[in-house]
C-alpha cells in the first residue's frame, strides 16, 4: 500500500486524549464483564453444567449436551449482532453499549438462581438454554460496539493499539470466569454440584453495576457522530453491508473462525478433555494453565495491536494462526500429561501468543474494511458468523470422538479453519471509496490504516500524524 499523506480535507480530527483514555477504559471494562459473563458458561459446561442440567447414564450424552447448549449462545449472536448492529449504525455506539451489558447481566445472575434438572425436571434445562440464548443475544451486539468505540475515538495510526484493549476484556474475563471456578472447584464435590457453582454467576450483578456506570461516562464515536450531524446514516445499514459484495463478509467470517476456534478447541473441548478424569489434582493444572495463558494474553495484546500498527494487520495474524496450528500438535498430550509446567506452556502458547497475536490485530482489520455507515452491522454480522460456526468445534469433535477419548477430531478440526482463516486474510484488503478519480492513485486512506504485509509504512514527518 502506499504511504503517502492524506489530503488535509481527508484528516480525521483527533480526539482528546483524556477522551480517548476514557473510551479505552470503558471498553475494556465492559468487555471483561461481558466476556467473563459468557465464559462463565464455557468453563461450568465442561466441569458441572452436564450432570446437573443433563443428567445421562452415558458420560458422553451429557457433554455432547452440554456443549449444545454452549453452542446455542453463540447460534444466537449473529441475530444479537444484526439488531444491535443496525441500531448502533443508525442511533450510535454508546446506546448499544450500555444495553448489552444490562442484558448480559441479567441473564448470568439468573443463570445462578436457576432449579437443577433433579428440582425441576426437564424445565431446568429448557430455562438454561433461554438465558444462553439471551447471553449470545448480548454479546452479539456487545463486541462490535465495544471495540468501534475505541477504534473510531484511536487517533491517526493508533487504530490496532487502541482497540486491542477491549479485545484484552476477552482474556480478562476468561480469566476472571476461569479463577472464580478455580476457587468454587476447591470445594467438596458434595458442596460444589449443590451451591458452590452457582456463586460465579451472582456474582455477575456486581460487575454489571460498575460497567454499565463506566459506560454512561463516555462520549459517542466521532466518526458515527460526523456521519449522524451530516443526517447520512444508511436507512437499512445491513443493506449496505450486502451491496459492498460478497468478497469482505466472506474474509471478515473466515477471519473470525480463525479467531474463535482455537478458544474453542483449547479452552471448551481440550479442558473437558484433559480433566474428565477422575484425578482432581488433574482438573486444578488444567484450570490453573488456562488462567495462566488468559493473564499472558491480556499482556501480549496491546503488543499484538500496536505491532499490527508498525508492520501490517495481516503478517501479525498469520503468525498467530501458525502458532495455534503447531501449539496443536503436541496440546493434547501436554494437557494429559499431569505435568504443571506442560500444560500451563500449551495454554500460553496457544492463547497467550497464538491467540493474543490474531485478536490483537483483527479487530482493526475488520474495521478497515468497512465504511462507517454500515460499519456496526458490518462487523457484528461477521465476526459472530465466523465465531458461531467455532462454536460446534466441541460438539463436532465430541461426536467424532464418540466414546473414544482421543483429540484427534479436535485437532483436525483447528487445522483446517485455520488454514480456511489464513488464506481469508492473506487476501484482505482496507475498503477503499468506489469514487476515487481514474488514475489518480491510491484512494486517500482513513488516517488509521496501515501498511500491509509488504512492509512498514515509512514514518511521516514528525508535525505530521502517522499515516
Amino acid at each position: 500500500m502506499e504511504n503517502s499523506r492524506p489530503p488535509a480535507g481527508n484528516r480525521k480530527a483527533a480526539p482528546g486524549r483524556s477522551a480517548s483514555r476514557r473510551v479505552l477504559v470503558a471498553s475494556t471494562v465492559g468487555s471483561a464483564i461481558e466476556w467473563y459473563d459468557f465464559y462463565l458458561y464455557s468453563t461450568a459446561s465442561a466441569l458441572v453444567l452436564g450432570p446437573l442440567f443433563f443428567p445421562s447414564q452415558s458420560a458422553t450424552a451429557g457433554t455432547l449436551a452440554s456443549f449444545a447448549t454452549y453452542a446455542a449462545g453463540f447460534v444466537a449472536r449473529p441475530f444479537g449482532g444484526i439488531v444491535f448492529g443496525h441500531f448502533g449504525d443508525r442511533i450510535g455506539r454508546k446506546a448499544m453499549l450500555v444495553s448489552t451489558l444490562l442484558i448480559m447481566g441479567v441473564a448470568t445472575f439468573l443463570v445462578g438462581v436457576l432449579p437443577t434438572y433433579e428440582q425441576a425436571g426437564v424445565l431446568a434445562p429448557v430455562l438454561l438454554v433461554v438465558l444462553r440464548v439471551v447471553q449470545g443475544i448480548g454479546i452479539g451486539g456487545e463486541w462490535g460496539g465495544a471495540v468501534l468505540m475505541s477504534g473510531e475515538h484511536a487517533p491517526a495510526g493508533r487504530r490496532g493499539l487502541f482497540t486491542s484493549f477491549p479485545a484484552a476484556g476477552f482474556p480478562i474475563g476468561l480469566c476472571a470466569s476461569t479463577a472464580m471456578f478455580q476457587l468454587v472447584s476447591r470445594l467438596p464435590q458434595e458442596q460444589l454440584f449443590s451451591w458452590g457453582w452457582r456463586l460465579p454467576f451472582l456474582a455477575s450483578i456486581v460487575l454489571v453495576v460498575v460497567g454499565v456506570f463506566v459506560r454512561l461516562g463516555v462520549a459517542e464515536s466521532p466518526e458515527f457522530s460526523q456521519v449522524r450531524d451530516k443526517g447520512a446514516q444508511e436507512r437499512i445499514p445491513l443493506s449496505g453491508v450486502l451491496r459492498q459484495g460478497p468478497a469482505p463478509v466472506v474474509r471478515g467470517v473466515l477471519a473470525a473462525l480463525g479467531l474463535a476456534m482455537p478458544v474453542s478447541v483449547y479452552t471448551v473441548y481440550l479442558l473437558s478433555y484433559a480433566s474428565s478424569g477422575p484425578d482432581a489434582g488433574q482438573r486444578t493444572a488444567v484450570l490453573d494453565g488456562l488462567l495462566v495463558g488468559a493473564m499472558v494474553e491480556a499482556v501480549v495484546l496491546p503488543v499484538a495491536g500496536w505491532l499490527s500498527d508498525r508492520v501490517g494487520r495481516r503478517p501479525v495474524m498469520l503468525c498467530g494462526y501458525t502458532v495455534c496450528a503447531v501449539t496443536g500438535l503436541t496440546a493434547p498430550a501436554w494437557l494429559t500429561s499431569g505435568d504443571p509446567v506442560l500444560i500451563t506452556a500449551t495454554f500460553v502458547l496457544s492463547m497467550g501468543v497464538g491467540h493474543a497475536l490474531i485478536y490483537g490485530a483483527f479487530s482493526a482489520l475488520l474495521i478497515e474494511m468497512f465504511p462507517v455507515g454500515h460499519r456496526y452491522s458490518a462487523l457484528a454480522v461477521t465476526y459472530q458468523l465466523g465465531a458461531t460456526l467455532a462454536s460446534f468445534g466441541p460438539l463436532l469433535a465430541a461426536a467424532l470422538a464418540g466414546e473414544q477419548r482421543t483429540a484427534t477430531p479436535a485437532m483436525i478440526v483447528l487445522w483446517s479453519c485455520l488454514l480456511a482463516a489464513a488464506a481469508a486474510v492473506a487476501g484482505a484488503r482496507p475498503y477503499r471509496p468506489a469514487t476515487a478519480a481514474p488514475g489518480a492513485g491510491a484512494a486517500p486512506r482513513d488516517a488509521s490504516v496501515t501498511a500491509d504485509a509488504a512492509g512498514p509504512p515509512v514514518p511521516p514527518p514528525a508535525h505530521t500524524p502517522a499515516d
